[in-house]
């Protein structure tokens, strides 16, 4: 189990299940009751944050390992990983956040790694369920009947407010056994 001094829960589902769709309106609703979010993504594919022709990009052509760009509305940091380098570890990029900022890391992606997650599912897709094999899976949010063993906490995928309510009953669970992280409250 991944060790990180913040409440950690991740997203896992296959592909078009709509992880970032929940994510997005997740977000919102964790922000009113207080919390202050940061978010990890898993990208399967090389992406780039910024393009031919502004600095940041430049610098990192010439060979800088790291940029920093910074502004008064947002701080962006780029690390170049090895072109040998496997799929980078959740507890790399995790290592990247200013946790003195944040009251909650949720984590898309990173399924195969061993912390809480809430498993989205979507019968209709055809897919088998994780949560069969992953014992890190505390919560299966699915918009079906599904009849699993063992059986997680049965969220409704559809019911945005029901999984931010679990999400915040997580978090203060987490504050509870590790103080002194403040408590939130609706």
């Amino acid at each position: 189990m991944i060790q990180f001094p913040l409440p950690l829960i991740g997203l896992c589902a296959y592909s078009g299940t709509g992880k970032t769709t929940l994510l997005t309106q997740l977000i919102p609703r964790l922000k009113q009751q207080g919390l202050r979010v940061g978010v990890v993504k898993h990208a399967h594919h090389d992406f780039d944050i910024d393009h031919p022709g502004k600095d940041s990009y430049e610098f990192r052509q010439a060979g800088a390992e790291q940029v920093a760009v910074a502004s008064h509305k947002r701080i962006a940091w780029i690390k170049e990983n090895p072109a040998d380098k496997n799929e980078p570890a959740l507890s790399d990029a995790l290592a990247a956040l200013d946790i003195n900022d944040l009251d909650l890391v949720i984590a898309e992606g990173f399924k195969s790694e061993s912390f809480a997650k809430i498993e989205l599912h979507r019968p209709g897709l055809g897919k088998p369920l994780l949560c069969t094999q992953d014992k890190d899976i505390i919560a299966l949010a699915t918009d079906a009947n599904v009849t699993v063993t063992p059986t997680p906490q049965l969220l409704d995928l559809n019911n945005v407010d029901e999984i931010a309510e679990f999400i915040i009953s997580y978090v203060n669970k987490h504050i509870v056994m590790h103080p002194p992280m403040r408590r939130i409250t609706k």
